[in-house]
């Protein structure tokens, strides 16, 4: 009966761990800021909506600007990309054709992919969001900006965190490992004992006498 109430407890844990995750979560995290020469780099841009049952319509643009030659001269900022009523365009310049859409449907994520990545990518970029609540009469409208300082290098640099989390992972799989090993061991010798007590009470059965099994209220003889 123990043993049956830790499998039914440790199924439910595994369930709730399974099923937890599956729940839409909205994280704002921040961007890459490193992009390798010639490879795809995503420019994360989030705004979670914090009334999901109310519609609103959404408007992204954004912008690039160049890291300033000299310190006198304010570089100037262009508008590469936007998107409105479900419709993307990447707007003409020198982004033309090299980016493309990397949000969510909902409209939380509204990040771009920039293709093939070049040095004349690095600067400074500004990720607009726009949106209008509908209330009937009343449309109330909220906005968020995000800038990101991007560097284009030849080769990708270590990730320490990405590291970190690799060890990690390996140590709690050897952790998970050895728990497992420690469960099936405990379960063994609660079935072999339960056998142990099982074989024992048949035997001290039969070695009682047929007459007092017949009747049991009878004296035991030696």
């Amino acid at each position: 009966m123990i043993s049956q109430y830790r499998v039914h407890l440790q199924t439910l844990v595994l369930v709730i761990f399974v099923v937890h995750p599956s729940r839409p979560v909205c994280v704002d995290v921040p961007s890459e800021t490193e992009a390798v020469l010639g490879k795809p780099m995503r420019l994360t841009c989030i705004f979670c909506m914090k009334r999901e049952e109310v519609k609103a319509k959404t408007r992204v643009d954004w912008y690039y600007m160049p890291t300033a030659a000299e310190k006198d001269i304010i570089p100037e900022k262009t508008h590469i990309y936007k998107y409105e009523d479900s419709n993307a365009e990447d707007v003409d310049g020198p982004f033309k054709g090299r980016l493309a859409w990397s949000g969510s449907q909902d409209l939380q994520d509204v990040s771009i992919l920039i293709l093939n990545v070049s040095y004349n990518d690095s600067g400074f970029y500004e990720c607009t969001v726009l949106r209008e609540f509908e209330f009937g009469f009343f449309t109330p409208s909220f906005s968020k900006t995000k800038n990101i300082t991007l560097n284009v290098k030849e080769k990708a640099t270590d990730d320490t965190t990405a590291i970190y989390s690799e060890i990690m992972m390996y140590v709690l799989l050897v952790f998970l490992t050895f728990w497992l090993l420690v469960e099936m061991v405990y379960c063994y010798r609660k079935i072999s004992k339960s056998d142990e007590q099982a074989q024992d009470t048949a035997t001290n059965y039969l070695a009682i006498p047929s007459e007092q099994k017949d009747n049991p209220a009878a004296p035991v003889t030696e």
